[in-house]
């Protein structure tokens, strides 16, 4: 059978966009490995009707009103590879089976590439964060620290003392000019500049000269990178930005392969669930739209 569309990824840029296109009664099938990119924490904010919500129950709310829809076909599995061309792509899943559609979308995520620190990887998406905007609030306004992984990371620093006190890490990063030293003074910023040996308990920072620093958070700009290497298999260009690398698309969100879209998270910058579900429903429009004219 070959499908209207193929979204490769099911999480909520995919579903928003499968949502625009099973509406315009059009045949979708999704393809999803199940590993949602914010799995590791008990709580979203941020997503408007959605705050503070367990971010597994709004993915499966999701999934569960799109399967009453008969247009929509869903495959729990890995997709491997894609080919072909405009109106006669193919991918092939996991376990050798072969889908075909006449548009793909790509709606893999990303993948957070951590500092190498010690007790990070942990507690990611618990007491370590990315992003201020979906888990700043709950912080109450207590000690936050940020550790550098590079240039970006002093924008992080200047942003975050909206949410409470700050400690920035440079942590060998970075060199800070004197610019951006009187920046952050100015914003009541502490710069430590002692290498961070290792994260302990909730959110302690142990450092080379032995001192622990206890905060009620941390702040860290991973560097991103698709999830899933599929839309290279296909021939879509893949862009380095200063967060890390996605896949090039245009407005409509079409990739540089024609008849293969991109959205969500590997596909634009900055990065949370509102921003992945409003260009989910946009990347859905564009889609049905390359499908009438």
């Amino acid at each position: 059978m070959q499908n209207d569309v193929i979204v490769v990824g099911g999480s909520y840029a995919g579903m928003a966009a499968a949502l625009q296109l099973i509406r315009a009664r059009r045949t979708v099938l999704v393809i999803d490995a199940g590993l949602r990119r914010n799995r590791f924490a008990s709580h979203s904010h941020g997503f408007l009707g959605q705050d503070g919500m367990d971010p597994a129950e709004i993915a499966a709310s999701a999934r569960a009103q799109l399967m009453a829809y008969p247009t929509l076909t869903w495959v729990d599995g890995r997709a491997e590879a894609a080919g072909g061309v405009k109106d006669a792509f193919a991918v092939t899943t996991a376990d050798g089976a072969q889908h075909e559609g006449r548009r793909l979308l790509f709606a893999v995520g990303v993948t957070d590439q951590l500092p190498e620190i010690e007790g990070m990887a942990e507690r990611w998406g618990r007491s370590i964060f990315h992003c201020p905007y979906c888990h700043g609030y709950e912080l109450e306004r207590g000690r936050i620290g940020v550790i550098a992984t590079g240039p970006m990371s002093v924008h992080q620093a200047q942003l975050i003392p909206e949410w409470g006190e700050v400690t920035f890490f440079t942590n060998g990063a970075l060199a800070l000019d004197d610019a951006a030293r009187a920046d952050l003074k100015s914003r009541a910023v502490t710069i430590e500049e002692t290498p961070v040996r290792r994260i302990e308990g909730h959110a302690d920072v142990l450092l080379a000269d032995g001192r622990t620093l206890s905060f009620a958070g941390l702040f860290t700009a991973s560097r991103n990178a698709p999830a899933a290497p599929i839309a290279g298999t296909l021939g879509c260009e893949i862009d380095e930005t200063p967060f890390g690398t996605q896949i090039r698309t245009d407005a409509t969100k079409e990739t540089t392969v024609p008849g293969a879209f991109a959205c969500g998270d590997v596909a634009r910058t900055p990065h949370s669930v509102s921003l992945a579900v409003a260009d989910g429903a946009w990347a859905g429009a564009q889609l049905h739209r390359s499908l009438v004219f």
